[in-house]
């Protein structure tokens, strides 16, 4: 299309402009929600209290890349007035997303069914870490505790170490914030078409658990093993896996397909062992102790030079 002379392009906002969203400021995983959403085009409003709202708006908070793409609004919950405030906008908005312990929307006259009352086309968003209900629904938790009871903690790491904490990115903003997004996204979907609202109730556990689903699968199948380091995608094979150059820094190789295997041996003059040598499990610590020595030999940048943009996943 042409536009009309004199006249400005209009500024591409994705494809959820329009959407209107009400974000109960929170920590984490669904701030990191709403910045995606927000990220996506639609017009999300964070509602803070009313002293977090005045450091983000005297700038000092520019630098929290979570509370992107959308003004804040100070309001104290606490008062009544403030509660009135937010129930307005909540009417007037397509979605909603809290991340408080369970219960405390209620308390605060602003729960799922009153406003779904006032508004049935809304979809009510919740983010908690272990669920709504049950024996750990009260107790506090952090990305830690939720992938150590799903079990992912435990296979990451060293053979003969301790698990290593993966950041926070398997539990708040993988099993979180994308399951509470995608949730929210298909709930705006359903709405459209059926004119009703739902809640879109998304435990950080259980999303954690559902990212662990292939894993569980190989162990059913009898082609995983419940042990760090034993398996091909958790450092166990040797080319999959990162290793120390001369100078002291690292590479990390995933030359998991023969085609690539092949092409990094070649480019690194390493003698290849054959495919059912090279898959021989109680083979790979000495494939894995000539790698190291062959990767010590040069530095990082010199691997680069060699390695980089070939078909050896380095």
């Amino acid at each position: 299309m042409q536009q009309a002379a004199g006249s400005k392009p209009e500024v591409a906002r994705g494809p959820l402009k329009g959407v209107r969203i009400v974000e109960m400021a929170g920590l984490g995983p669904g701030p990191f929600a709403c910045m995606l959403l927000a990220d996506l085009g639609a017009d999300v409003i964070r509602v803070e209290r009313p002293q977090a709202a005045e450091i983000e708006g005297s700038g000092r908070g520019r630098k929290q890349v979570f509370h992107r793409s959308r003004p804040s609004l100070g309001l104290d919950l606490k008062q009544e007035s403030g509660r009135q405030q937010a129930m307005s906008l909540i009417r007037q908005a397509d979605a909603l997303v809290e991340g408080f312990r369970p219960g405390v929307m209620e308390r605060l006259g602003l729960g799922p069914e009153p406003c779904l009352q006032a508004n049935p086309r809304l979809v009510y968003g919740r983010m908690t870490g272990w669920g709504q209900d049950g024996p750990l629904a009260q107790s506090p938790g952090h990305d830690i505790n939720y992938i150590a009871l799903t079990g992912a903690l435990h296979a990451i790491g060293p053979r003969d170490g301790k698990p290593v904490v993966p950041l926070n990115l398997v539990g708040d903003f993988g099993g979180g914030a994308l399951y509470l997004a995608l949730g929210l996204v298909s709930g705006l979907f359903e709405a459209r078409n059926s004119g009703r609202g739902q809640v879109v109730d998304a435990a950080i556990v259980d999303g954690a658990l559902s990212l662990m689903g292939m894993i569980y699968g190989r162990m059913a199948e009898g082609l995983w093993q419940d042990q760090r380091a034993s398996n091909l995608l958790d450092g166990g094979a040797p080319w999959y896996d990162s290793y120390e150059t001369a100078d002291g820094k690292y590479i990390a190789l995933g030359a998991i397909e023969p085609q690539f295997y092949q092409e990094l041996c070649r480019l690194a003059g390493i003698d290849a062992p054959d495919a059912s040598a090279r898959h021989d499990r109680s083979s790979w610590p000495a494939q894995a102790k000539h790698l190291a020595e062959i990767f010590r030999q040069r530095t990082r940048d010199a691997w680069c030079v060699l390695l980089e943009g070939s078909e050896a996943c380095f």
